[in-house]
């Protein structure tokens, strides 16, 4: 991977599309850094603090904004809601026939036609979450005297609210704008600069711990070589693929002869990358969630102790889930009916496999296995921090409660930019990094 960079910084267009990007980098930190008005950081982070709220899918918010939620910054809600409006739109793209038209047969015309609905629903959602942050700031208090809110009212709630809502607005022009003159997908990029910008902190915490005894040398040694285990197995499975022979049937039109060739239909075995995770955490969450903000926590709350993130039934309840969404996911983004079509429209077949329907029941059976491999590999990441937190507090002291999401995404970003360099040296015929 350093071999590429270097290789790629040789290059001026590809050095000016890094620099841009390290440019816009730059500005996400220091929108991060700057307050909204009318809020006290301090008591703030108290209230998170005292009401472990960290375990809950606030918790979840705040490692994907880098820690600006928890700061309540212009950048708190950070790109949850454009992820979240990424998701309904292509939903929405399948179960509404106009709109799956607009994606599929506008081409060009039709896609910039999605991408605005996105935006759109965006700033939407971007307002209602903004407006249900500032309540549980208007209604937060901590040791049941001091306000969170230094002012409130009418203007102070629109400011608040507005604010929220042009930083998330900002975040998403920035992603774009990464996209189309930077490297690699932008919104990505943001979302693993905000990962990788609290690893300083948890290192910092993680020495304090272990210079004070709350945690053992030994301890924090084997979750670091429990994380670089998590990391040889994402990149394996990250590049991991079945590929299924396709045949070409031939054709003599003429005297040139057209077709005949082999190739093969690749199938990635983890094919609805992190979203799983993302959503099975934010549902496993819930209950803890709704008890933050009723002001209960797993301490005096029997019901909330069952579905904190070290009970056996959360760890269960979070492993279906993935399992769940692995799977429905899966099925939105690969159609065995329409590819089994595509195939038989272009003169492909399955050698063995007649086409039409029996090649699409064999597309279905493939992709019912591994998406199976693919969901419980995403499961075993992603529990395994909860499973050492349930035995030991080490996890929680080295502050790496949400490390086997956190990991996926840094971990898939990085490969996935890795890949854009290349390809962008390839189109130069660049051969140093195949050297």
């Amino acid at each position: 991977m350093l071999q590429t960079i270097r290789n790629a910084w040789k290059i001026a267009d590809i050095r000016r599309k890094i620099l841009f990007t390290l440019f816009m980098i730059l500005l996400y930190r220091v929108g991060n850094s700057i307050p909204v008005p009318y809020v006290s950081k301090d008591l703030l982070s108290q209230y998170f603090e005292y009401n472990q709220l960290g375990s809950t899918v606030l918790g979840l918010y705040n490692v994907m904004s880098g820690g600006a939620f928890a700061q309540a910054t212009i950048f708190a809600l950070s790109i949850q809601p454009y992820i979240n409006s990424s998701i309904i739109i292509q939903l929405l793209c399948i179960a509404i026939p106009a709109l799956e038209r607009m994606a599929k047969d506008e081409g060009e015309e039709g896609k910039k036609k999605i991408n605005n609905i996105t935006r759109y629903a965006t700033v939407g959602i971007a307002l209602l979450q903004g407006f249900a942050y500032y309540m549980m700031l208007r209604n937060a208090t901590v040791s049941g005297e001091f306000a969170i809110l230094t002012e409130t009212g009418a203007w102070q709630a629109i400011v608040i609210v507005l604010t929220f809502t042009a930083g998330s607005a900002l975040i998403m022009w920035m992603g774009e704008q990464i996209t189309e003159f930077g490297i690699g997908n932008g919104i990505s990029i943001i979302l693993f600069v905000s990962i990788i910008s609290r690893f300083p902190t948890t290192v910092i915490r993680s020495v304090e711990n272990i210079a004070n005894g709350s945690l053992k040398w030994w301890a924090f040694c084997l979750l670091l070589i429990g994380a670089l285990v998590l990391i040889v197995l994402i990149v394996a499975v990250n590049n991991a693929e079945r590929r299924i022979p396709v045949q070409y049937s031939k054709r003599v039109v003429g005297r040139k002869q057209y077709g005949g060739q082999s190739t093969h239909l690749p199938m990635k075995v983890n094919m609805s990358g992190v979203l799983p995770v993302i959503f099975a955490q934010s549902i496993a969450s819930l209950p803890a969630t709704i008890g933050a903000f009723a002001g209960k926590t797993s301490s005096n709350s029997a019901f909330l102790r069952v579905f904190d993130t070290t009970s056996w039934v959360y760890i269960v309840l979070y492993f279906l889930l993935i399992i769940f969404f692995s799977y429905f996911y899966s099925t939105i983004q690969f159609n065995p009916v329409e590819v089994a079509n595509n195939l038989k429209r272009n003169g492909g077949f399955i050698p063995g496999y007649r086409p039409g329907k029996p090649t699409s029941e064999f597309l279905l059976k493939v992709l019912n296995k591994i998406t199976l491999f693919g969901a419980i590999y995403l499961s075993i990441v992603a529990i395994t921090p909860y499973i050492v937190g349930s035995f030991t507090n080490a996890a929680s002291l080295s502050g790496i409660s949400l490390g086997g999401t956190s990991i996926i995404i840094v971990v898939g970003v990085a490969l996935e930019t890795v890949q854009a360099l290349e390809n962008q040296m390839l189109m130069r015929h660049y051969k140093g990094f195949l050297e």
